[in-house]
């Protein structure tokens, strides 16, 4: 078995950033259209860890590859895409609900996942490999060991309890999928407009 070339914490705080990148550009996305901030996600913390997960798997397979970003997009079409439909299918059977629906998307699959998603993903993974990941490497070692590991360590407390809490109430918010139906408006104090959603 070949051994990581990182430490663990390199790995925790790579898929912390980037899964907050995610969600990032998800409410960015949502506010964009929807004009409101909307929390996405299972979880109630600020991210994603859908983007995380893929985003190591990218760093671990094709870290080689910085200099051949058309080999870098393909890869990244086929990995984030079958991580998202599988990721969604998942989902929708541990609770009934979807967190993402692309059935009026063109060249949807089951409309969990389609066609843009897909060229967004090969295009992240090309800024991801190509340029993010070089500029993370320098970035890493300038951090004290101590703090890294101190950071690592509160963000994995927060998670799992994050985790935990939402294993038996998940994120339910306005902006989830278009198949949910609404039942009640909650206005969160934080500035996120929340509501309850019922399958």
């Amino acid at each position: 078995m070949k051994k990581l070339s990182h430490s663990f914490d390199y790995y925790v705080l790579l898929f912390f950033l980037l899964a907050f990148i995610g969600w990032l550009w998800e409410v960015a996305l949502l506010f964009l259209t929807e004009h409101a901030l909307i929390n996405r996600g299972v979880y109630r913390g600020p991210y994603l860890p859908v983007y995380g997960v893929g985003g190591l798997l990218l760093c671990l397979l094709l870290r080689r590859l910085t200099r051949h970003p058309v080999a870098v997009f393909f890869i990244s079409v086929l990995i984030c895409s079958l991580l998202e439909y599988f990721t969604g299918y998942f989902l929708e059977h541990r609770w009934g609900i979807r967190w993402w629906n692309y059935d009026e998307h063109f060249l949807n699959l089951h409309g969990r996942i389609c066609l843009a998603g897909a060229v967004a993903f090969g295009l992240g993974g090309v800024l991801l490999i190509c340029l993010f990941l070089p500029i993370y490497d320098r970035w890493y070692p300038k951090l004290p060991k101590g703090w890294r590991v101190g950071l690592t360590m509160v963000l994995l407390a927060i998670f799992v309890l994050d985790a935990t809490y939402c294993a038996m109430r998940p994120n339910l918010g306005y902006g989830i999928s278009e198949r949910l139906e609404e039942d009640m408006v909650l206005e969160d104090p934080g500035g996120f407009d929340d509501r309850v959603i019922t399958s």
